[in-house]
């Protein structure tokens, strides 16, 4: 049983940050509906995509949920929606978006069928204006502190990391908003700004104090770990290996493993410092890994994997997508958090459900994602409440649409 049971949670969005918040929600337990148009949502067929052109983006990122599709451009579909968003019951009342919430979808429109009701907005920017994670990173400096040392070209995340943040933010905003109501009785309105989760966490992570402090920009520094010590090596199989010595215990362990410790004592003679400090690794990184690098040129993983894990140091093997689906055993069904389990439209392969292990609910198994439409009818019926009839000619009509 999710620790969420008995929530009801509606969901009108694209892309990434909302998709994941409901289903962050749905995979501990409650009740998520995602509307959609008619045809599918912004993001209902954004790659990846299988070779038939079916979205594995969209199957990853709507697990668990409910799917109604709906014509919101007409009167009664967007009378439906609102009837389904602000549907009865204290566990309901509760809205997630990342639309364009002018008119009858934002909320003192809204509350006027339900005061009480819930709902949080994901902007671009706190101005109104459109952004995606691809735009806010640039803006706010990272690219330029990303790449190769000595580089001048600025590189571009793969990972939609602000994205991520602000859903898992959007799911903190509607749990401490719906704990409120259950204190008080009172709804709110809760909007976040995807460009102002990059900007907190600019400054959460000190690097405006940095620049406005210290009058330093951030140069960067390759694979290497910022203010400590962290690099990648070439082993004498081939392989590359992150090794990170960021704690004492860490530094430490790595260099017992290695045998560099005289070398790494005379360094510390020669500069009048003590490489136990953090600060200190990283400002003489280069003379550290000119020590480290022939060694590691010298031994394969498998000579020196089980020393490094046993003397406590944090290293991983750098693989691609692909290779640690192959290998790696926390990809697959051996960790809890993975089922593999069948993807109508796509396919049986490995799906993660929620990371979260609550000692108070069992680990809930990953659910699908619903196919479009596959939930309309049930939801006119037991949400909207709508009598059979009336559903029959929402179909006829083509206000709805099934699976």
């Amino acid at each position: 049983m999710g620790i969420l049971k008995g929530m009801r949670v509606v969901e009108g969005s694209a892309f990434v940050a909302i998709p994941l918040a409901g289903m962050t929600l749905a995979q501990m337990g409650a009740d998520v509906i995602r509307f959609d148009r008619l045809e599918g949502g912004l993001d209902h067929t954004r790659w990846p995509v299988t070779r038939d052109g079916q979205s594995l983006f969209w199957a990853g990122l709507n697990k668990g949920k409910r799917s109604i599709a709906i014509d919101m451009k007409h009167p009664r579909g967007r009378e439906i929606i609102t009837e389904i968003i602000c549907a009865p019951g204290e566990d309901a009342g509760l809205f997630l978006t990342n639309l364009a919430v002018r008119g009858w979808l934002d909320h003192p429109t809204l509350s006027t069928r339900r005061a009480d009701l819930v709902m949080v907005t994901l902007l671009g920017d706190r101005h109104g204006r459109p952004a995606v994670d691809y735009t806010v990173n640039p803006s706010v400096g990272f690219p330029d502190a990303t790449g190769p040392e000595g580089s001048t070209d600025p590189v571009a995340h793969v990972l939609p990391a602000w994205d991520c943040i602000a859903g898992n933010m959007a799911v903190s905003a509607l749990l401490a908003a719906e704990r409120h109501r259950l204190r008080t009785g009172q709804g709110q309105a809760v909007q976040i700004a995807l460009k102002d989760v990059a900007a907190a966490m600019l400054g959460n992570l000190g690097i405006i104090g940095e620049v406005a402090v210290n009058g330093v920009d951030r140069p960067k520094g390759g694979n290497a770990l910022y203010g400590a010590y962290g690099q990648d090596f070439v082993c004498a199989d081939g392989e590359r290996v992150m090794v990170i010595g960021l704690t004492e215990r860490q530094w430490q362990g790595l260099v017992r493993v290695t045998g560099t410790g005289e070398a790494m004592a005379a360094l510390e003679a020669e500069l009048g410092v003590s490489l136990n400090d953090e600060g200190a690794r990283w400002l003489n990184r280069a003379r550290i890994t000119a020590i480290l690098a022939p060694w590691f040129a010298a031994h394969r993983v498998a000579e020196f994997g089980d020393a490094f894990d046993k003397s406590g140091v944090t290293w991983s093997v750098f693989r691609s997508f692909a290779r640690a689906l192959r290998e790696d055993p926390d990809l697959s069904a051996g960790n809890p958090l993975f089922a593999e389990i069948e993807q109508p439209g796509i396919g049986r392969y490995p799906v993660p459900g929620s990371p979260f292990a609550f000692s108070a609910a069992e680990r809930e198994a990953p659910v699908s994602a619903p196919l479009l439409g596959q939930h309309t009818e049930e939801i006119l019926a037991d949400v909207a409440r709508l009598p059979g009839g009336e559903i029959a000619r929402l179909f006829d009509e083509g206000i709805v649409r099934g699976a």
